[in-house]
């Protein structure tokens, strides 16, 4: 299933939903693998993780579950090769238990080779830092991440929770375009429309992958009017309040791709149902609209 999307300004195709891996961590590895089919059926061929993923999960273990929903997916790639072809697998690093951001030259080499190991894989489709790192020059960054580029064992590169300063400052030290952006974006988490991250995306032809486009959980109790605006339009073309919220994220004109990461079957299938709603202006304007609390101007 292709959606004519691409990876940014690769020759990539992705789907127009994404899934994420990050309660993979205590996942065995048969539900893991249905999951993963089942979000591949859906059209949702970028699967994301990243190295912190699992981090505080095992409290008893010395690195505290560090690392292991990239353990959990490597072993479902381990066992059915097949699926890895099938499949655009991004992950991130960046982020140390400790320091707590690590962008340095050393740790971010470090921690390619190890999150490789771990998804059982000898490169990425994409790789991105995960947040930024005010405490290493991005020259030094932008060295390891050209270095990996080359190698190949990341395909191309991007960035997660960078300002735009910061990814315009990084991406004047690669060697290669910065693919994704991404940021948080849902109808009750509107900052980068107005922060210039999606207009970024649309300067550039970087791929938006949204974090929490269902506003972690928070969707059901944060906003009255938003709910109201968005229960209008899931009555409206017969779909959840869900589904309804992933269609906004799309609604932009940033191609924006949501990232799931649902742990239940029948709702990785239904949030697929939100690649197939087009939301009129009038419609994305009203959840804007309800978001602010008030017209536009």
């Amino acid at each position: 299933m292709t959606s004519g999307l691409k990876l940014g300004q690769t020759d990539i195709s992705i789907g127009k939903i994404a899934y994420g891996c990050w309660r993979f961590a205590q996942r065995d590895v048969a539900t893991a693998d249905r999951l993963i089919r089942t979000a591949l059926d859906a059209g949702m061929n970028l699967i994301d993780t990243a190295d912190i993923y699992g981090f505080s999960e095992f409290p008893d273990r010395e690195d505290k579950g560090f690392g292991q929903a990239e353990v959990r997916l490597g072993e479902v790639l381990a066992a059915a090769p097949s699926l890895r072809k099938q499949m655009v697998l991004t992950t991130k690093g960046g982020i140390d238990a400790v320091r707590p951001y690590d962008s340095s030259y050393r740790y971010i080499m470090a921690a390619m080779d190890a999150s490789l190991a771990r998804l059982q894989t000898d490169y990425v489709d994409l790789y991105q830092i995960h947040r930024p790192d005010l405490s290493t020059p991005l020259r030094e960054t932008a060295r390891a991440l050209n270095e990996i580029f080359q190698s190949g064992k990341a395909r191309h590169i991007g960035v997660s929770n960078f300002t735009v300063a910061q990814t315009r400052a990084l991406q004047s030290h690669l060697d290669t375009p910065i693919v994704t952006l991404q940021p948080e974006f849902s109808a009750i988490q509107q900052d980068a429309i107005t922060d210039g991250t999606l207009d970024y995306g649309m300067e550039t032809g970087a791929t938006v992958l949204a974090w929490s486009p269902l506003g972690g959980g928070r969707l059901p109790t944060k906003d009255g009017a938003v709910q109201a605006a968005l229960d209008e339009i899931a009555l409206r073309y017969g779909i959840s309040r869900s589904v309804a919220a992933l269609a906004f994220t799309r609604a932009h004109g940033a191609d924006v791709v949501p990232i799931i990461g649902t742990q239940t079957p029948q709702r990785i299938t239904e949030s697929g149902y939100a690649a197939q709603i087009n939301l009129t202006g009038r419609e994305f304007y009203d959840i804007v609209e309800a978001y602010r609390g008030q017209s536009m101007p």
